[in-house]
């Protein structure tokens, strides 16, 4: 069987939640919810110092682990800092160990990293290990910037969802071409119409057998327990909906969709999305944009509050990463 571990890259709000419950429910595979390691601490690991050093790399790992304690779908493990300590060298072998130890916790033969933002540090993973894999998951920006808008997780207004969108997908466009036999492009609109095909094929790309628990998805318990943490996650605990695309046409003005078409048009076309509107370039308020991301973030923020049930641990984790930025770049 291939041991050799995978990552899940694109931009939050495709759908891959959902594909990671799908994975994770392979008797082979264990695709924890993830901490995202390497979002948080790769702008901070230079303040560590030189992590080659166990002394350095201690600080960094209790650091870490800190993070992984408030995490907003808790792990079911204690993670051994001694045993990560004798593991790693660098912040990426730091990642790989914590995860290496999840995956022995499950007994599961190859673990998967669902942190879209690994699409930033694909050399860094490659580079521990040279086998890895990388499934491109991407779906249309203009659902992507509907979905967000309605999300704790992401930017509120389309425009930020849009350039972080054509951002993300143009670092993956060149990841695939440097690295073709390690990437594999999934459409979030073919996982939905056409599920048990789209799926084989990302099997037999990870070289997994492809069982009939991956359509049943649902009845998992890391399905349920995401869908009961976060309205954020919900149709994880869900069958697939196969008419969950096309959703912006409700959502976003035709204004809206202007503005990501304006930002995101020349990926679209590349990457199989047809515009709605013509190739106008609207005006873009940059005050404006601003103030409504904030205006309705701090909507979605109450809306949170009432209904999630991790909503204090994810304040609790911007408390600890905005005091450990202050603490190493200060």
């Amino acid at each position: 069987m291939n041991s050799a571990p995978f990552y899940i890259i694109g931009t939050e709000r495709s759908g891959s939640n959902l594909l990671r419950v799908i994975l994770n429910a392979h008797p082979n595979i264990d695709v924890p919810h993830p901490p995202h390691i390497m979002r948080y601490f790769g702008p901070l690991v230079d303040g560590y110092g030189d992590v080659s050093n166990p002394t350095a790399r201690a600080h960094l790992i209790a650091d870490i682990l800190r993070l992984i304690e408030t995490h907003i779908s808790p792990w079911d493990i204690t993670i051994d800092a001694k045993q990560i300590l004798e593991d790693s060298s660098d912040l990426m072998s730091v990642v790989g160990a914590i995860y290496d130890q999840h995956c022995a916790h499950t007994g599961k033969q190859r673990w998967g990293c669902k942190s879209t933002f690994m699409v930033h540090y694909v050399d860094e993973a490659l580079n521990r290990d040279p086998d890895a894999r990388f499934i491109w998951l991407v779906r249309d920006p203009r659902d992507v910037a509907a979905s967000s808008r309605k999300s704790v997780f992401s930017p509120c207004h389309p425009v930020l969802t849009a350039r972080l969108w054509r951002k993300q997908q143009a670092e993956a466009i060149e990841l695939m071409e440097r690295h073709p036999e390690a990437v594999h492009r999934l459409r979030y609109e073919d996982l939905l119409t056409d599920s048990e095909t789209t799926i084989r094929t990302l099997c037999d790309f990870l070289g997994e057998d492809f069982v009939p628990e991956l359509l049943a998805h649902q009845t998992t318990t890391a399905a349920r327990q995401g869908a009961e943490l976060s309205k954020s996650w919900k149709n994880t605990a869900a069958p697939i909906l196969k008419s969950n695309s096309g959703k912006y046409k409700t959502v976003l003005c035709e204004a809206e969709v202007a503005m990501v078409e304006s930002i995101s048009g020349d990926l679209m076309t590349t990457l199989g999305y047809s515009r709605d509107l013509d190739d106008s370039f609207p005006r873009i308020n940059e005050v404006e944009v601003q103030l409504r991301n904030v205006l309705e973030r701090t909507g979605i923020e109450f809306r949170s509050m009432r209904e999630d049930k991790n909503h204090w641990r994810r304040w609790n984790r911007a408390v600890l990463m905005s005091w450990l930025e202050l603490r190493r770049k200060g």
